[in-house]
């Protein structure tokens, strides 16, 4: 196996070295498919290490690979090692295959681009990163990774950095991320001074056994710190604000970094974690708590964006808040359930408004489009699952995942109805805004000034696949309540499958009430698709009015409640003073003046004596009688 883990890993960076360094950077098929090619090979190794795992007995499928210890200071050994278990196998797997199909639309999409072997380099270099991530065998291998998916985040996000908007949009994913890594870090301090160690199979090990009320709170500021670093990468609330702007990198960037990977690292860091995090209320009442604000927060803002990719953006926050939520009451296989569902469809939908971005000659107003379900069909049909997926309607793969968080927020041990509340409202707003962006591109006449036109099938294949594991990835965790309604046994496959590596705790409740609330999760969904078709579609004049009446209101929500605004004037515009003054007061005047001062006195006093360095040699002669004449009259007098 270890030759497998080695080749899973090195390919993407083989393939960004010949990308990168020795390959014709003009040639989009060639570099494309050299990219391609490589993670392709990555996938092919995944599956085989899944499929190992899956062969290995219950209790014995995690296996530890050592190359060699990498920090060894007095207590602290770290070793540079990769851990093979259940949680990395299906990770390898998703990050591979995922971006396997966004490197071959990526082909397609980037037919204009100048710089084809940069772009697929820096692609391959993601992946690479991210297998790192999950694979590492402690917090500090996993860091290692976690940096590179923000070094390639803010490589790809600023790639068209001729702009300077995108550059700067670049920019503040990375520094809105290092904000989040400084709490990562704090975390990692606290929990290598609480426990002595930062492998994953040992701090799980401790966990178990972990019987210290007045190390609780300890425990409790690592596990927050931690949680810093999760709210940057997986923009959580407070540190959200920098992935919607992270769409102005090219799309298929945003649906492999944005929607079905990188921003999944911080749930996979909570899922290694779980056996800690369900030791410490107060850290799980935070997640709980953030998790469900930022779905429903993002959720009322997505109802009143145009840009089909913003749309989409503040769509995965939302999703990812639903995620965190997951963690926060102990579901940690619905965590990792929506993680994988939610990559399928929102990869697919990123990718579908990447093929609708292309026909339109880069329109990304939805205001601007419809008519596409004629004019796109192939585009239009694998959006349409995206749709019915993501708004959570069955048998669709994110009914059955959404399902499970909601039910565990109403059920769980740790749950609350605020939390349920939360959530449930924030489906029937995903329905409402993504219905709207349907309408709007797809239902509706033509407003566009491109006639639009299906694209090359290098971009309709991973919308095809990426289609069909939406339709059957709920497969992956059908809830008991149905399986025993149909009269057979079908098993949870995560939750079986992440019991050995993970908190796993499956909430039995009554039948009765898990049905109502599955009916009140579809039902919310069907009445916010049916209310935004008809204001669209069929009644705008009503929308209309109903804007005229609470207009503060609706301007509110589309400034995204003036939340960047408010970071400028509170947060950024105070430390642009700040380092304005310390920058003229102590450095220019201080720093500067001292050091400035005593270079003007230096070179006076040089001048000074410059001056008696004349050439004349009476002066010399002088001033030695003179010298000399002092020195006597010195010794005679004490003589």
């Amino acid at each position: 196996m270890d030759l497998y883990v080695i080749g899973v890993v090195l390919l993407p960076l083989i393939g960004f070295l010949i990308n990168g360094i020795l390959w014709d950077k003009n040639n989009r098929i060639v570099s494309g498919t050299i990219a391609s090619a490589c993670v392709a090979g990555s996938f092919v190794l995944s599956i085989i290490i899944f499929l190992s795992v899956r062969a290995a007995s219950v209790g014995e499928r995690s296996f530890l690979i050592h190359f060699y210890d990498w920090i060894h200071v007095d207590a602290l050994k770290v070793p540079m090692a990769f851990l093979i278990d259940p949680l990395s196998s299906i990770m390898c797997l998703l990050v591979t295959g995922v971006g396997l199909l966004i490197h071959i639309f990526s082909i397609g999409y980037m037919d204009e681009e100048k710089r084809p072997a940069k772009y697929f380099a820096f692609l391959n270099l993601f992946i690479f990163n991210m297998l790192i991530l999950v694979l590492g065998s402690s917090l500090l291998t996993t860091f290692i990774g976690w940096e590179g998916v923000g070094l390639c985040s803010y490589l790809l996000i600023g790639y068209w950095f001729e702009d300077s908007k995108k550059a700067d949009a670049g920019l503040k994913a990375f520094l809105t991320n290092r904000i989040g890594d400084a709490g990562f870090l704090v975390g990692l301090f606290f929990l290598y001074k609480l426990f002595g160690t930062l492998n994953y199979q040992d701090l799980n090990v401790l966990a178990l056994s972990f019987n210290s009320p007045e190390s609780l709170g300890l425990l409790t500021a690592g596990l927050l710190g931690i949680f810093i670093g999760v709210c940057g990468k997986s923009a959580q609330i407070p540190l959200y604000v920098w992935l919607p702007d992270a769409m102005a990198g090219p799309t298929p960037v945003s649906a492999l970094i944005h929607a079905a990977t990188m921003v999944t690292a911080g749930l996979f860091v909570m899922i290694r974690l779980s056996n800690l995090i369900i030791l410490s209320p107060t850290a799980m009442a935070v997640i709980a708590t953030v998790g469900a604000l930022t779905a429903l927060i993002a959720a009322i803002i997505g109802t009143c964006q145009w840009d089909i990719k913003k749309i989409l953006a503040y769509s995965t926050v939302s999703q990812l808040g639903y995620m965190v939520l997951a963690a926060g009451v102990g579901a940690f296989g619905g965590s990792l359930f929506h993680v994988l569902t939610h990559a399928f469809f929102k990869a697919l939908m990123f990718l579908g408004a990447g093929s609708i971005i292309h026909a339109l000659h880069h329109e990304q107003d939805i205001r601007k489009m419809g008519g596409l379900k004629k004019t796109m069909p192939i585009t239009a049909i694998t959006f349409t699952i995206g749709w019915i997926a993501i708004i959570g309607i069955p048998p669709f793969a994110g009914f059955f995942s959404k399902d499970e968080i909601l039910w565990s927020a109403w059920a769980g041990e740790h749950g609350h109805f605020l939390l349920w509340f939360m959530g449930w409202a924030a489906a029937g707003l995903t329905a409402f805004y993504m219905t709207r962006l349907m309408v709007l591109t797809f239902w509706t006449p033509s407003r566009s000034e491109h006639k639009a036109h299906e694209s090359s099938p290098l971009m309709t294949i991973p919308l095809v696949c990426l289609a069909v594991l939406a339709i059957f990835g709920g497969l992956l965790g059908i809830p008991e309540v149905i399986s025993h309604g149909l009269g057979i046994h079908i098993p949870h496959f995560l939750n079986e499958w992440l019991d050995e590596v993970a908190y796993i705790h499956v909430i039995h409740g009554k039948v009765s009430h898990e049905i109502i609330l599955m009916l009140l999760s579809v039902g919310i969904a069907v009445f916010g698709a049916i209310a935004a078709f008809l204001l669209y579609g069929k009644h705008q004049d009503t929308r209309e009015r109903i804007v005229s009446k609470a207009p503060k209101f609706f301007e509110l929500v589309s400034e995204k409640f003036y939340v960047d605004e408010l970071y400028e004037k509170m947060i950024l515009k105070p430390l642009r003073l700040l380092s304005e003054s310390l920058w003229k007061d102590v450095d220019q005047k201080f720093i500067d003046g001292a050091v400035n001062g005593s270079n003007t006195s230096i070179k006076k006093l040089g001048q000074g004596l410059a001056a008696v360095q004349n050439g004349f040699f009476q002066n010399y002669l002088l001033f030695m009688i003179v010298g000399l004449i002092a020195i006597l009259t010195v010794f005679v007098r004490y003589i």
